[in-house]
């Protein structure tokens, strides 16, 4: 990856790489997929997956927590993922 082309999509020269490039750039970064995917308008394909599978939960549960402040979303995030099912 050649830092022209980089800046060439900084200056939206040419479209944000896929999903598969953006994932080896953050990779090679040390950056999280999916804050560099978002960057790009992009959400990864298993994202999108589960929300296609349930997309009026997902909808609902996106616009109820967007103006929560991040301790409260880190708490619910803890919550479901320490929950017993």
């Amino acid at each position: 990856m050649e830092p022209s082309y980089l800046s060439k999509v900084e200056r939206g020269e040419t479209p944000p790489p896929s999903e598969a490039t953006i994932a080896r750039i953050a990779a090679e970064l040390g950056e999280d997929p999916d804050i560099l995917l978002a960057l790009a308008g992009k959400v990864s394909s298993d994202l999108q997956e589960a929300i296609r599978k349930r997309p009026r939960l997902f909808s609902q549960l996106i616009r109820e927590i967007k103006d929560m402040p991040d301790h409260a979303v880190l708490r619910l995030v803890r919550e479901v993922r320490d929950g017993k099912w």
